[in-house]
Formats: structure tokens, sequence, C-alpha cells
């Protein structure tokens, strides 16, 4: 008999491709989405994308009636269901407060009352705030968020105490949370009274942190959305992509499709079960080489990135991640080349209409004094 998988958040970009992933490997798949019009348009209709073979369910994982419903028949559940973007949660406490943490709590109590045999919940590298560095003497060190008076002053660098460079290096679980936005304290908590209330009901519970996920089926027109999405929703209006600081921030890019395989391994490992995992490809590229080379494959070479010298309230530096211990005990390679998935987004980006709504998100921002 076929295994029947609930996705919260399933009708969205990871969780579609979780569900196409799923049902490949012979799952049934259940998807229970609010189909929110920041995501999905006004319409807010089942998206084309989605597998005709998922079940939806359209509701709010903060309604407990509704999770009860969905948990129906099920044997393991990924929480993906979240309100996901820096920026945006640092005006709209309160509704990602709620949307993430509540909804945790919602999704966590039913779970009580009907456990399953396995929960795997979306975190995300948000949580650890500046990467791994090294210092001049070689040592590993814990990057400090950048003071304010050095960022007014363009200097971009996380520096040690004696005012020296500090050198980026890939980014492991073992590092100590360090969160600096609304948003990254919301999954840290969706991680933590995940794997805490798994332990004490006996569901085995897995955390994955994503790093930059991208792939087609992003939201184009929600600029708290990935990097990517947003360059591609700027270079589809013939505008310049905009990027603060100087662009040589560093980050991870990782294919929607390696994130969807790394949590079906998640769900088939035992060994796996009440450990938190990096998800990434382990490379990485600066925010103005990802904007040099979509604007390559898009054909938009004319459209060179702005660089607004300013900072955002909450953005990090460097984060990139280590995926040694997801190699090891997921048995998880990333199959899509970098190269690759961009080829393969600016094919799909062709038929899409995408509403660039980037002015009008950092008119909020600033006039909420969240940019420097």
């Amino acid at each position: 008999m076929k295994k029947k998988v609930l996705i919260t958040g399933g009708a969205g970009f990871i969780g579609s491709h979780l569900a196409d992933e799923l049902l490949n490997y012979g799952y049934d798949v259940r998807a229970l989405d609010n189909l929110s019009e920041q995501v999905h348009g006004k319409e807010c209709q089942r998206p084309d994308y989605l597998n005709p073979h998922v079940e939806l369910i359209v509701g709010d994982v903060r309604d407990k009636k509704v999770v009860l419903e969905a948990l129906e028949g099920v044997s393991a559940v990924f929480h993906f269901a979240a309100m996901v973007g820096v920026g945006q949660s640092m005006y709209e406490i309160r509704e990602y407060t709620d949307v993430n943490n509540t909804g945790t709590a919602v999704l966590l109590e039913c779970l009580s009352q009907k456990p399953v045999e396995k929960l795997v919940v979306a975190s995300s590298m948000s949580i650890y705030g500046e990467g791994l560095y090294k210092n001049t003497q070689g040592e590993v060190v814990i990057g400090t968020e950048r003071p304010l008076e050095q960022l007014k002053a363009g200097k971009w660098e996380v520096l040690d105490e004696n005012g020296q460079e500090l050198t980026p290096i890939p980014t492991s679980e073992s590092k100590t949370p360090c969160l600096s936005s609304v948003y990254a304290l919301s999954k840290f908590d969706q991680e933590r009274m995940s794997l805490l209330v798994g332990r004490a009901y006996n569901i085995p519970t897995v955390a994955m942190r994503f790093f930059n996920v991208y792939g087609t089926r992003q939201a184009l027109s929600n600029p708290y959305t990935g990097v990517l999405a947003i360059f591609a929703s700027r270079f589809l209006n013939d505008n310049p992509p905009m990027i603060f600081e100087d662009g040589q921030q560093q980050r991870d890019f990782v294919h929607v499709r390696d994130v969807a395989l790394a949590c079906r391994l998640a769900l088939e490992a035992p060994e796996a079960n009440g450990q938190v995992f990096n998800v990434g490809s382990g490379n990485n590229y600066t925010i103005s080489e990802i904007a040099e080379r979509l604007a390559q494959v898009l054909g938009k070479d004319q459209l060179k990135a702005q660089i607004t010298g300013k900072y955002r309230v909450g953005d990090i530096r460097h984060c990139y991640s280590d995926i040694s211990l997801a190699q090891e005990v997921l048995g998880f390679h990333p199959q899509v080349d970098f190269n690759s998935g961009l080829l393969e987004l600016a094919e799909w980006l062709e038929g899409q209409i995408a509403y660039d709504r980037v002015n009008e998100a950092s008119a909020e921002l600033a006039a909420r004094g969240l940019t420097v």
C-alpha cells in the first residue's frame, strides 16, 4: 500500500517540486495550502504547475480543524507552510510570527493527537546570520554583526576585534545561530519547536536548513522571494537588478529539484531522525556574479546591475553551506549544476509575466528606516 504524505505549503515553489519527487517514488501526496495572493496572485486558485495527482486542500495551517482533516490517513508530514522574506518580516512582524510560529504550533498540537511516522520541517540558512570565517591566524571564528557606523562608511566586510578582515569559509550545522531578522527568528522557532515536540511525542523529526533555492515556479511578482526570482522579474520588465552593498556578498544557490531530493532522502533515512541538515549546493557565488550570469542567459547583457551601496537591516555579508553532513547521513549529492539550472530557468521565464514590485518594496523599507 502506498504511503500518503502531507506537504503544508504544498502548492508553493518548493512544495510542488517535492510533490513531483514523492509521486515519482511511489508516494501519494496531499497538499495543504492557503494559496496566498502574494505567492499565487489575485486569482488564488490551484496553480497549473501543481501535479494533477496531488490532492489539494485549500486552507490555513493555523486552522486546527483543517489541519486535523489534512492529517487523516497520513504517514508523514513535510512542514513548508511559511511567510518567506527577511525584509518584509521586519515590518509585518505579527503576520510572520503568526503564520510561522503559531502555524507550526497548531500543526504540532494536531500531531500530538494524530502522530505520524516522520515529520520534516523546512528551516533556513537565515538562522545562521553571518556564516563561519577564518582570521589572519587561520583560526575558525564566528562572524559578528557589522556595526552601523561601519556600514554607513561603506565598509562591508566582516572584521575581527582588531579591525582585520575575516575570510569566509563554508558554514556547517555546528555554527551557533545568530538571528538577525524576524524571519530568521521564526524559522529557528519552527525548527526547535518541531524537534522538541517530535521528541516528546516520539515522532521522528528532521529539520532542513535551505540555502538560496532557485528554479522554476518561484513567485516572480513577490518582491521578497529569492534573489534570482527578483532579478528575473526586473529583467523581464527591462529594468536592471538592484543590488545592496557592493554586490560582493557571497551565497550558496541550490536548485529546487536538489532540495526536493534532499527532503525525500531525509524522509527515508532513519539515521536522519532528530538531526538538522544544511541543504545547499556546496558552491558559492557573489550576488553581482549571479546578476551577470542571469543577464547572459536571458540575453539582457545591456541591463547592468545597479549597485546601491545601501545596507538592508537583517542582511548578512557571507554565508554558504558545508553539506558534508547531508552527504554522509542522507547520501545527498546535488544533481543540477548551476549553468544547467540557469538555462532551465531562462527557458521557463520566457512564458512568464512578472509584475516588478521591487521599487515599491524598496520604498517601503526606506520609509521605515530599514535601509541605510
